[in-house]
Parts: structure tokens; C-alpha cells; sequence
């Protein structure tokens, strides 16, 4: 299965431990972060310029303990560099502090020449995996994809088979002088990619699904509100993410040190139904002001 890595050296090892841990409830704790390039390239470190330098030790370290911290039984991850980036990330937590994710998968991005890519960690086997999507749109004369694709994942839990999309929109550096911020191009990505959702998973057929990630933009902008609804169809709804102190933002742009919600779990409206009560969180321990630019978001779904 492409970009499927299984890691069976160490499985041997810890697979039923972990397995036993996830059969054992019905909760299923989801959760995903942009992990802010965690990958080689030219970047600022403690006020020194590096040239083609990883991500600093100290940051994957607040990483870990925030994903230690939050326990999620699947992982959504974005913004990571090549498949070696994830097996580290996976050995780092899987073999030292935890927790334990037997599984893990990686996804090329649908630009070959973009270097951030989508990844998950889950405590629970894939049901299925799709990575590839015959996904364009047509965009001021040319045709363009979602560079960094969908991932799309089908678990079963107690049953019910319901399904996670991760994605990573474009981000808003403009790489048109007629398309300022890439609204327009963020909003045809999630045009395309909610066309894709009603045509494989139709509302009147009340679907289970998450849509979850970054999408680089606000609740309002068009970019959302495709996910949201089509006409007077609802196909998703938004899940309350909070912090401890009732915030709801999840990116920090510490250049112009402005604060904004970018980060979200979407539902369909029979997913949410299982939504467990007060249960939708953004991490906001001290280590998320060193881990990424984003903070963690996460939701408990009970099956």
C-alpha cells in the first residue's frame, strides 16, 4: 500500500500491549497539529541564521510531550518533511516516551516539488487508505491540485465504520499578483476536495466523517464554508475546539504577532452526534509555544 509503513521491527515488540489498550474502551480520541517544518531547511535558530538545518532539538521535544500529553488515539499531522521525518518522530515516541501508535502513514505531497507533507499515527489499524484523488480545478487559465493532496483513512470502531480526511490547504503567500493572500486558490482547493467528499460519501446517506487539519483560514471565509454546507445541505459541522482559558485561536504569527483560528475538526452531522461532551480542547500547556506555530487541537467521539 503506497506510503504505508508499518514499522514491524518494533511492532513485534509492543503490539499487544497497545492493542489491548484500544479494544478496551469505545472512546476514540482524535486530534491533529501542523508541526511547523519539521524538516530540513534554511531557518533562524536562537537568532543565528543555519543553513539547511532540522528542526531544533528543543521543539521536538515540547512536540513529544505534547502529544504524550494529549494521548490521542489517532494522530493527524502536517507540515512534515520526508518519510524519514515521521519514522524519527515514530521511533521517538514509540520506543522512548509514548504513547504507543502501531500504526503510521505517510503521503507524498500532490506538488513534487513541495516539501511539507501530511502524515497520521494511530493506535488503531486502517480499515482502508486512499492517497491519491483525481483532484484539479481550473485556476486563471491553468489547471492546478491541492499541492499537498488528501489523505483518507477508514477505521471501524465497535462497529461503525467512519472515516478521517487529512488535508493542509494553501497557505497565504501569494503567488499571484490577482490572487492576494491565494484566497481564491484555497477556496477552489476546498471546492474540489468537498466535491469529492458528497460525490463518495453522499449527505442523504448520513456518512461518518471528520474533516480535520489545516486549512489556513478563518470560519467565514469561503474556503470553510464549502465544508460546511452546499445550499440548504449541511455536510459538516464545526467542532467547538477551546483552551483552558475559553480561546479558540490555534496559529500564532509571530512576525506580526497576531493570533488566529486556522486549525479545525469537522463532522458530519451523524459523527458529532457522538461527539463526547466538553470533550473538544486546543492544547495549551508551555510547551506548545515551542513546539509549532499551531497549536494542537483534539475531540473525543464515544462509539
Amino acid at each position: 500500500m503506497v506510503g504505508v509503513r508499518l514499522f514491524s521491527r518494533v511492532i513485534s515488540a509492543i503490539a499487544g500491549v497497545s492493542l489491548t489498550f484500544c479494544l478496551s474502551g469505545e472512546t476514540i480520541r482524535v486530534a491533529s497539529i501542523n508541526l511547523q517544518n519539521y524538516l530540513i531547511m534554511d531557518r533562524l535558530v536562537e537568532g543565528e541564521w543555519k543553513k539547511q538545518y532540522p528542526k531544533p532539538e528543543k521543539e521536538k521535544r515540547a512536540l513529544r510531550a505534547i502529544i504524550k500529553a494529549v494521548d490521542a488515539d489517532v494522530l493527524a499531522l502536517q507540515e512534515i518533511g520526508k518519510r524519514p521525518f515521521l519514522n524519527e518522530l515514530w521511533m521517538d515516541l514509540n520506543v522512548t516516551i509514548g504513547p504507543v501508535y502501531p500504526y503510521a502513514l505517510w503521503m507524498p505531497a500532490a506538488d513534487d516539488e513541495e516539501e511539507r507533507h501530511l502524515a497520521l499515527l494511530s493506535k488503531h489499524p486502517f480499515l482502508s487508505v486512499r492517497l491519491e484523488h483525481d483532484l484539479d480545478f481550473v485556476y486563471f487559465g491553468g489547471r492546478k491540485s491541492p499541492d499537498r493532496g488528501l489523505m483518507e483513512v477508514e477505521f471501524q470502531t465497535k462497529g461503525t465504520r467512519w472515516k478521517l480526511f487529512n488535508l493542509h490547504l494553501k497557505s497565504k503567500w501569494t503567488e499571484r499578483k490577482e490572487d492576494p493572500g491565494a484566497g481564491i486558490r484555497r477556496e477552489k482547493e476546498a471546492r474540489t476536495i468537498r466535491d469529492y467528499l458528497r460525490k463518495s460519501s453522499p449527505p442523504a446517506g448520513k456518512p461518518f466523517y471528520l474533516v480535520v487539519g489545516d486549512f489556513n483560514d478563518h470560519r467565514n471565509s469561503p474556503a470553510l464554508q464549502r465544508f460546511l454546507q452546499v445550499n440548504d445541505t449541511p455536510l459538516t459541522k464545526l467542532v467547538p475546539c477551546e483552551d483552558s482559558r475559553g480561546q479558540r485561536w490555534t496559529h500564532h504569527w509571530a512576525k506580526a504577532d497576531a493570533y488566529s483560528r486556522f486549525d479545525y475538526i469537522l463532522s458530519t452531522p451523524s459523527l458529532i452526534e457522538k461527539l463526547v461532551p466538553n470533550s473538544a480542547k486546543i492544547f495549551d500547556g508551555p510547551e506548545s509555544v515551542l513546539a509549532s506555530d499551531h497549536r494542537m487541537i483534539y475531540a473525543d467521539f464515544s462509539f
